[in-house]
């Protein structure tokens, strides 16, 4: 993806503030070499944020008529506002190692053997995983083929295919859940008896 980004010149809270309300966004880009202030078209923005490959992928940044390859790393938004405030970018080359959060794609459920046959509930207990990589080979997503699915049968992140030189980063549990596969309960049928109706009601009154 590709976007367009300029040089900000003025700094400060209220320099930052005037660019809000101009519809721009400040912004930084660190790494390999000296920060660069930056300014973005918040409509532009916003909507970028919107897509997956936007947060998951490399970016071409054109600053300055050059073209840099850069990485989401944070943006701040209004706390009940759609606006966004600030945002972060990395430089990246064919050098850069980094850690990245990247989606997971999960596809052929519905035709597993869990669901087509026993009926099974599918559980996504994880949706993406965090990956140590070059930058360079960042995939935009990682593709998990659910097709094999069997009753009492887990999907582990161990078993994650990852692009051969990216290596999975793991946080406390040694191979964590990413699908986990429950047989469907029951449904309870509750007969519930029916109340007396308001004539037999009277009748009984009348009897009295």
């Amino acid at each position: 993806m590709q976007f367009v980004a300029f040089e900000r010149k003025l700094q400060g809270t209220g320099a930052s503030r005037r660019l809000r309300n101009t519809g721009k966004v400040p912004g930084i880009v660190f790494g390999a070499g000296e920060p660069a202030m930056i300014e973005l078209d918040h409509n532009a923005l916003f909507f970028a944020l919107k897509k997956e490959a936007f947060h998951s992928s490399i970016l071409d940044m054109e600053l300055n008529g050059a073209t840099q390859k850069v990485l989401l790393r944070d943006f701040q938004m209004h706390p009940w506002k759609a606006q966004v405030l600030h945002v972060d970018f990395q430089r990246v080359d064919n050098t850069t190692k980094l850690r990245k959060k990247v989606p997971l794609h999960f596809s052929g459920e519905e035709n597993s053997v869990a669901v087509k046959t026993d009926k099974c509930i599918v559980n996504h207990n994880a949706t993406e995983v965090e990956i140590e990589c070059l930058a360079v080979e960042l995939p935009e997503f990682i593709a998990v083929d659910l097709s094999g699915l069997v009753k009492g049968k887990s999907l582990h992140a161990s078993e994650l295919v990852l692009p051969a030189a990216a290596k999975l980063v793991k946080h406390g549990t040694k191979d964590p859940v990413i699908v986990s596969v429950a047989e469907a309960k029951e449904e309870e049928v509750i007969v519930v008896a029916a109340a007396p109706a308001a004539d037999d009601k009277k009748g009984k009154k009348g009897k009295k």
